[in-house]
């Protein structure tokens, strides 16, 4: 009987049966992100991939959409060649950007799918660049969340940043993370 009970218990609990999750207005979330990050210099044979840290905190404006603000600061590229002074002053080492926006949930259960765009500033400096570089952009969000507890999630987050100041020279940025965040005000 033990042996059925566990058969049963254990795949209910790695499923999710033990309740549902939801969504509420005045909601919070606050967490921690890191992954991967892809650069595309327009005038470089490939892409600069390295990793990524950020923030990010989102505030439930309705049950459908949260207001978001994301900060994140990714390494692209080590090794630059510097002393060569025929590479292009256009290769960062780092990439870090703010941004603001609005995110739609598109269903409120354990699985939490979600899309939305964010307005976002980019700060681009080292490696090849004369000056640290600021550019405006912006970000198309699509992310995964799984609600643990109602005080715990965990996901993945994609973002295609346009940074539409230069994007001649950077016509693609892409990052893709993990996330862990506390959620209150339920």
């Amino acid at each position: 009987m033990t042996r059925a009970v566990l058969a049963w218990a254990v795949p209910a609990l790695l499923l999710g049966a033990e309740g549902s999750a939801a969504a509420f207005e005045r909601q919070h979330h606050l967490g921690v992100d890191g992954g991967l990050s892809m650069l595309d210099v327009a005038d470089k044979s490939s892409l600069d991939v390295g990793a990524g840290i950020g923030v990010h905190y989102a505030y439930g404006l309705s049950d459908a959409f949260n207001l978001v603000v994301e900060g994140t600061s990714s390494l692209v590229a080590l090794k630059e060649h510097l002393d060569d002074p025929t590479t292009p002053h256009t290769r960062p080492t780092t990439v870090s950007s703010l941004g603001v926006g609005v995110v739609y949930v598109f269903d409120v259960l354990r699985w939490v799918p979600y899309a939305g765009v964010l307005g976002s500033s980019y700060l681009l400096g080292g490696g090849t660049l004369d000056k640290a570089t600021l550019i405006l952009g912006a970000q198309l969000a699509v992310g995964l969340d799984y609600q643990i507890t109602r005080s715990v999630a965990v996901g993945v987050a994609g973002r295609q940043h346009l940074l539409l100041t230069d994007l001649s020279t950077y016509p693609t940025y892409t990052t893709i993370f993990a996330r862990v965040e506390y959620v209150w005000g339920w």
